[in-house]
């Protein structure tokens, strides 16, 4: 029989990393119980300091539009439903259940006590040092659904 070869590279594939978020649920439990809550803000902060840099440049260059087209981009990856309510100065998103939170909830893991810091603390620290700030408006721990609410700072 001959042999026969398959050639696939990685953008091939479609790009899914849902149980990435088991994994850093855990991560976030552990620095909880073992460093306390300020802790896993000051990890988040960290990680979304590090991970958004170039995000966060191009909300200084582009404003809320910058946002926008990246998170729309990142919850149609994960089969997301999300609303964007975009304006110049003011964005708001409703996401009808977190893409994480259900994955995690469906497939038994346990979903870390503060992993609302994931939206507020990392959101928090992805518009500092930009002329816009952020809000959670509302967010249900079941489900993750929140609303989120970015806005040019001193309106």
């Amino acid at each position: 029989m001959p042999k026969e070869v398959m050639r696939r590279e990685a953008a091939d594939n479609v790009y899914l990393h849902k149980d990435f978020h088991g994994a850093m649920s855990g991560g976030i439990q552990y620095v909880h119980d073992r460093y306390g809550e300020e802790a896993v803000r000051e990890y988040l902060r960290q990680f979304a300091e590090a991970y958004h840099a170039p995000l966060k440049e191009e909300i200084r260059q582009r404003g809320l539009v910058a946002l926008a087209e990246y998170t729309e981009k990142i919850y149609n990856i994960e089969s997301g439903e999300i609303e964007i309510e975009p304006y110049k100065d003011e964005m708001i998103l409703r996401v009808a259940a977190c893409p994480a939170v259900m994955h995690m909830r469906e497939h038994g893991y346990p979903v870390a006590d503060l992993w609302v810091e994931t939206t507020r603390t990392v959101n928090e620290q992805l518009v500092e040092g930009t002329p816009f700030a952020f809000e959670l408006v509302e967010y249900e721990e079941e489900t993750g659904r929140s609303v989120q609410r970015f806005y040019r700072r001193g309106t």
